[in-house]
């Protein structure tokens, strides 16, 4: 497996979710924050996706598809769908999953005490009235941080929570300054992650996982085999990271989408402020296009990925 042209995009430094692109962006100071903003949504009443957008989203759980180890046991690594045709004939469906990821690192929490939010629930708030089906990659340090909002996610059936390391540190290096995981602890990091969901009440939570700045290497899969998680990559970049035009995000979104597309956003209202209302006008306009919407749980049931 290789990482060349998989990972040629934008990332959050310091609260990942984009692959490693030529020089990494610096972030700028603090974006205010509404007071009204700082509402949780743990008192919306969870919904159900409309029968157009996620078949996952019904009340009958099933086992998440999974990816086969790679060559040598080394973890599988899962992208954007194949456009060819796959074994259920739905490959070239204009269908298209919605990732955010859920950053916070493991020395974060004196930013938080001090009133940094890195959760955004009106985003949440708004995909559950959408009925957007969504899979949230989240970081055990943020299950920590906000365990009822971790909960209420893992709760709603439009969602799934996959994980996103506890620490959000690298699993490879250079990785936009973020500290390394060693290679012996890299399994650890990840079951940690685990046991922050299982302590918080997640539910709905699938053996994915996605690499903190999408950054790994041939080293990093072999050993974070003993894991079993499948690596989730993308294939759109919101360019959500520190961003304050809206439009610019869903032009951005709106302009790479593809029949089958990953694309990774960030649920973090401190480093991306825009993402809500970007999401406000991305939605309509895919569905205006004809695109429904899935979970990567549905994304992979026609395998694919590398």
């Amino acid at each position: 497996m290789t990482v060349a042209g998989v990972l040629a995009c934008t990332a959050l430094t310091g609260c990942g979710g984009g692959g490693p692109a030529p020089g990494a962006l610096a972030p700028p100071p603090k974006a205010s924050v509404p007071p009204s903003a700082l509402a949780s949504d743990s008192a919306s009443a969870p919904a159900t996706g409309p029968a157009s957008d996620s078949a996952s989203a019904s009340a009958s759980p099933k086992k998440p598809p999974t990816m086969a180890p790679g060559p040598a046991g080394r973890t599988p690594v899962f992208e954007r769908r194949a456009t060819g045709g796959g074994a259920a004939g739905r490959s070239a469906e204009k269908v298209v999953a919605l990732t955010f990821d859920a950053d916070m690192t493991a020395d974060q929490g004196p930013r938080a005490a001090s009133g940094e939010r890195f959760d955004n629930p009106d985003l949440i708030a708004l995909l559950r009235r959408s009925k957007v089906p969504a899979t949230v990659f989240m970081t055990g340090r943020w299950a920590e941080e906000y365990p009822t909002q971790a909960k209420t996610i893992g709760a709603e059936p439009l969602f799934e929570v996959a994980n996103h390391s506890y620490s959000h540190h690298a699993f490879s290096s250079p990785c936009y300054g973020l500290p390394v995981v060693e290679k012996a602890a890299m399994t650890a990091d990840v079951e940690r992650a685990f046991t922050a969901f299982r302590k918080a009440g997640v539910r709905n939570v699938v053996p994915y996982f996605r690499f903190p700045g999408g950054c790994y290497d041939d080293a990093a899969l072999r050993a974070l085999a003993p894991a079993n998680v499948t690596a989730v990559q993308w294939d759109v970049v919101s360019g959500d990271a520190f961003a304050t035009d809206a439009d610019a995000v869903a032009r951005q979104v709106l302009d790479g989408v593809r029949p089958g597309s990953l694309v990774v956003m960030h649920c973090t209202r401190s480093a991306a402020p825009a993402t809500e209302a970007a999401v406000r006008r991305i939605v309509p306009e895919l569905r205006a296009r004809g695109y429904r919407f899935v979970k990567v749980s549905e994304l992979m049931e026609d395998g694919g990925g590398r």
